[in-house]
């Protein structure tokens, strides 16, 4: 009996580093193991968040629940079983590309570098990178920056685009890193930061959780435009095809908007705190001409 339990979880590990090591059928191993893992973010906004004990929600993880089953009808399953893993910034390239996570359902910017290691849906979020600080700051603008100290969190762009940006040449400011958005935002909550670089959404996401959100404001200049996408591997036209195919039918039928206004127009959990963010004319266009174009083309515009 032992040995046979032995050779069953040997061959269980084999299957699973075959598909970690390079299989590219993901409708094969979801069919084959009746489970599908999704790569889950704990702080960013309203698109994933978690709720605790390992309950996870938002605009992004939603949209992942209905593909996986659309998928799940797709295959024939009875029943299909939703794993959640919370991913960062930093860990989530990787754990979707040796197959850990089989859907990253956060707040992903597609652009072409990350783009050589991994595939994109379609674009189901166009976000703006944009700038938070203390109502009683006095900072409204990029030209304040100089000499303060902005905190981003580690993993991601925002602060890339800053120093970018035609308004802050000249301007000198430290970085401080938050492990996560919700750190980030601990790090100007706390007086250790004088601004926080970030998705629009993010900012908001996070204000709206603080304890006193009147007390925070998004202010400046549009730092970047950025496709959001949900993230998978690479060389698997299948699965993306099935996924796209889920996202596009939601966008054609007007439930991604009806979505969408639950999550950033509706109170939302855990304090039922409304966001407050309207859907933009950028987001709109994407569901009516979708598209897994990178971040690139959208700055050529």
């Amino acid at each position: 009996m032992k040995s046979t339990l032995v050779a069953a979880a040997l061959a269980a590990g084999f299957i699973a580093g075959a598909y970690a090591q390079g299989s590219t059928d993901t409708l094969a191993k979801i069919k084959e193991s009746g489970s599908a893992t999704m790569g889950v973010r704990e702080s960013s906004g309203a698109l994933s968040y978690t709720l605790g004990d390992g309950k996870f929600v938002g605009f992004h993880v939603e949209l992942c629940q209905r593909a996986l089953a659309d998928i799940q009808k797709k295959l024939g399953l009875a029943k299909l079983d939703i794993k959640y893993q919370p991913v960062t910034s930093q860990n989530r390239i990787p754990l979707v590309q040796n197959g850990t996570v089989d859907l990253e359902c956060g707040s992903t910017t597609n652009n072409v570098a990350r783009a050589k290691d991994v595939a994109f849906a379609d674009t189901t979020y166009v976000e703006e990178v944009r700038i938070a600080v203390k109502a009683n700051s006095g900072i409204t603008s990029i030209k304040q920056l100089n000499g303060k100290t902005v905190a981003t969190t580690t993993g991601t762009t925002s602060v890339q685009h800053l120093r970018k940006n035609e308004r802050a040449t000249g301007i000198e400011f430290k970085e401080v890193f938050g492990k996560d958005h919700a750190d980030s935002f601990l790090l100007l909550e706390t007086g250790r930061a004088d601004a926080f670089v970030m998705d629009g959404s993010i900012l908001a996401g996070n204000i709206a959780k603080a304890k006193n959100p009147a007390d925070y404001k998004i202010v400046g200049e549009v730092l970047s435009v950025e496709p959001i996408a949900i993230m998978m591997r690479k060389g698997d036209p299948k699965f993306k095809a099935a996924v796209d195919e889920s996202l596009q039918a939601m966008m054609k039928s007007g439930e991604m908007a009806k979505i969408y206004d639950k999550w950033f127009m509706q109170p939302i959990p855990p304090t039922n705190t409304r966001i407050g963010l309207a859907l933009s004319e950028a987001t709109k266009d994407a569901w009516a001409h979708p598209n897994d174009k990178p971040m690139e083309d959208y700055l050529k515009k």
